[in-house]
């Protein structure tokens, strides 16, 4: 079963930078964070929220994971979306991929997400997606209905990047 530990930046937001090849020379900056952890307590993927506007109800997300770790379960993707929309109260989450990520264009469609697609938003050479999910299609995606989601705890994520 996995763990997730909240809001640790430090050790979570370096971890998946280096994962992705386009931020590890940068990392992210300002973020908050949700780790996952397997059974033994080791980070084996993170989640890293950044550009918060509240003013416009948006924040974006990236995520990754050592390959083969299973860390994708639907738990994940509840706690993964459970922070932007019901704590940060969002109106809608935005995720960049690239054009020929088609793995992860699949599992942002299974969940709700539609796409824009940006020339060049990988550089000269790469075409881009944008990703974006709002509060209303997360409501009715077959990851959120008829669930309970469970009350606040002091684990959670206080502020939002």
């Amino acid at each position: 079963m996995l763990g997730y530990v909240f809001d640790r930046s430090d050790i979570v937001a370096p971890f998946v930078a280096a994962l992705i090849p386009e931020c590890r020379e940068r990392g992210f900056g300002k973020c908050s964070t949700i780790g996952i952890l397997r059974d033994d307590g080791e980070l084996v993927g993170g989640l890293v929220y950044r550009n918060w506007h509240p003013e416009f109800g948006t924040i974006e997300m990236s995520g990754a994971a050592i390959p083969g770790t299973n860390w994708f379960s639907r738990r994940t993707i509840q706690v993964m979306h459970d922070y932007p929309f019901y704590q940060c109260g969002c109106q809608m989450m935005i995720m960049t991929t690239l054009a020929d990520n088609l793995i992860v264009q699949r599992i942002l469609a299974a969940i709700g997400y539609a796409f824009h697609y940006i020339e060049r938003l990988g550089g000269r050479d790469h075409d881009g997606i944008v990703a974006t999910l709002t509060v209303e299609r997360w409501e009715t995606s077959r990851y959120n209905v008829n669930r309970h989601r469970p009350a606040r705890t002091e684990h959670q994520i206080d502020e939002a990047a």
